[in-house]
């Protein structure tokens, strides 16, 4: 394959006009934030992202490289086709979920973070648990989007894959590190404006190929081979559902989903914006799975791309970037490079800060250096931003497959987040003695499952299970869900049991070691007073909002509820009591 100087020149350009973007949204809004609270203004935005805004960089997290090569992969694999194309349908229920019942409260409360209520409820020690799932979740999901770049750039362009990758990673890196969420979140504007037009731009032209039949034809009837509608087989079933549950309710506890929820003006707005970014993740898909039943479609021994095709090759995860360089004009192909490009820089940028802001926040401050400085927290943030963005570089040039990463990215925040998030936010009564059992629960559940992508064997064989041609064994009983349900009847039945073995003084107050019980409001444990302090959290429901002038709807809403809510807080009434 020859080497195409216009396309280098292409990716250039693009990357510097998204380069020139981010420090431009960093200087406009360098002065936002009131001194001592600039690490506030830099994971939430100063809480003053306007709808427009915000609905782009909500529906560009997600709509990642994966979320494009991984629907465009799954469409055309022989067998699967467009049935096992979860992830738009998935991914977009989880925003409508959590834009029901998830963001009102988080926002309402002020929280900077997804892990404050944990820490306020648990203690900051069970923080510092979940934050490994959360940390692993984050760096899978930007190591599978660094991986669909590679792939696609390596394909059109010819260039080291490595090369592209850690460009692509800089950039992303850089950006974030001046600006934040501000960066971040002028960026996806563009970006999301990119994906659509360059994909968009690209499909009629593959279509109109010679080499491709009538998609409308082989979606039901096998020409090239099997329909790519795909199809679900009776014990392939409650695989299906598995994963389908893992996406939808695996989607929702994500610091990256959380971070667009706390940096909205109100709890309204956090909830409008999840189901704008719903209905965006929905027709972002499309050309994705036009490009997946294209590739189906073609006869391409009449194609330069020759036999066998790219099943046969095990290319099938390079589909997408396939069908731009073998089906479209050279021209055409390069735009669509662009949509890639800017697919996963919108998605690793979001994915970097969010690691970055929780490790600074939950873990550097609240758990070790409570006393802190702002300028020491915002160093601690560009610091590890830097080193995040580096390891999920790393990971990605081990990817095997996009959307097996891509699934394998929700399992730990599926298992053990989600339940732990019902709990703290729902389930009145649950304590640390319950999260802990749970947490161990799920996590044990999970990895004696086996993992065919890591080529783990599993421990505990459920019915229906299979051995592939790596003789790893396969299971079709729905285990994660079970692990899930596991973790979350684990935490209530402990947490109960825990406290009425202490306060009918079964238990002496002494074995209380973790606080939870007797010494609810001890020193070890950080409660709501600790967390609501002048200097950790400022809760801007209550604090007047700068308007964004540029938007006449955000006079509009204003957020009574969340007001009364929290004044009529008992959790705060007892801390102004103390």
């Amino acid at each position: 394959m020859a080497f195409h100087a216009e396309g280098l020149v292409a990716i250039v350009v693009f990357y510097l006009a998204i380069l020139a973007v981010g420090i431009w949204a960093a200087w406009k809004t360098k002065n936002t934030g009131s001194e001592g609270d600039r690490s506030e203004a830099i994971i939430v935005g100063g809480r003053d992202i306007g709808l427009l805004v915000g609905g782009f960089t909500m529906t560009a997290t997600w709509v990642g490289g994966g979320y494009i090569n991984g629907t465009a992969e799954a469409v055309y694999v022989p067998g699967y086709g467009l049935a096992w194309a979860q992830a738009p349908i998935g991914y977009s229920l989880s925003l409508v979920l959590g834009g029901l019942f998830f963001a009102k409260p988080m926002r309402s409360k002020g929280y900077v973070t997804m892990l404050d209520p944990f820490q306020q409820l648990y203690g900051k020690r069970m923080g510092g648990l979940l934050f490994i799932p959360a940390l692993m979740g984050e760096m899978f999901w930007a190591a599978a989007i660094f991986s669909a770049l590679g792939a696609t750039i390596s394909v059109i362009i010819d260039i080291n894959v490595n090369i592209s990758v850690i460009i692509s990673a800089l950039i992303a890196t850089m950006y974030t590190l001046v600006g934040g969420l501000y960066s971040v979140a002028y960026t996806d504007v563009v970006q999301l404006f990119c994906i659509f037009l360059g994909l968009w731009i690209s499909v009629p032209f593959a279509m109109s190929h010679p080499a491709v039949t009538d998609i409308g034809l082989t979606a039901v009837h096998q020409v090239h081979q099997a329909p790519w509608l795909g199809s679900i087989n009776s014990l392939d079933i409650y695989t299906w559902l598995d994963n389908f549950l893992l996406l939808t309710l695996g989607g929702i506890p994500w610091q990256a989903y959380f971070q667009r929820v706390l940096s909205s003006s109100s709890a309204t707005y956090a909830q409008v914006l999840s189901f704008l970014a719903a209905f965006g993740c929905l027709v972002m898909a499309l050309p994705a799975v036009l490009i997946g039943a294209i590739g189906a479609s073609t006869a391409w021994n009449e194609t330069e791309y020759g036999v066998p095709d790219p099943m046969t090759k095990k290319e099938a995860d390079m589909i997408l970037p396939i069908v731009l360089q073998y089906l479209c004009p050279v021209y055409i192909s390069f735009f669509g490079l662009g949509a890639v490009s800017a697919a996963v820089m919108s998605s690793a940028d979001s994915s970097i800060l969010s690691a970055s802001s929780m490790f600074a926040r939950n873990i550097y401050q609240l758990s070790f250096r409570q006393n802190a400085s702002d300028r020491e927290i915002v160093w601690v943030m560009r610091i590890t931003v830097f080193l995040f963005g580096a390891s999920a570089t790393a990971m990605a040039l081990l990817a095997s497959s996009v959307y097996g990463l891509w699934y394998l990215s929700s399992d730990l925040v599926y298992i053990i987040i989600f339940p732990q998030l019902l709990c703290v936010l729902f389930i009145k009564g649950t304590n640390t003695y319950g999260a802990i059992a749970g947490y161990l629960f799920g996590l044990v559940l999970r990895i004696t499952g086996g993992e065919p992508y890591l080529y783990l064997q599993p421990l505990i064989y459920y019915p229906g299970c299979y051995p592939d041609e790596n003789n790893i064994y396969i299971q079709r009983f729905p285990f994660k869900t079970l692990a899930m349900l596991t973790s979350f009847f684990t935490n209530i039945i402990v947490s109960y049991l825990a406290k009425y073995l202490f306060e009918s003084g079964t238990l002496p107050p002494k074995l209380d070691f973790l606080d939870a019980v007797v010494a609810r409001y001890s020193r070890e444990h950080m409660d709501k007073a600790t967390l609501v302090k002048s200097d950790n959290i400022v809760l801007n429901e209550l604090a007047p909002v700068n308007p964004r002038h540029s938007l006449t709807l955000s006079s509009t809403f204003t957020n009574k509820e969340a007001f009364n809510y929290v004044d009529s807080s008992p959790e705060l009434s007892n801390t102004e009591d103390n």
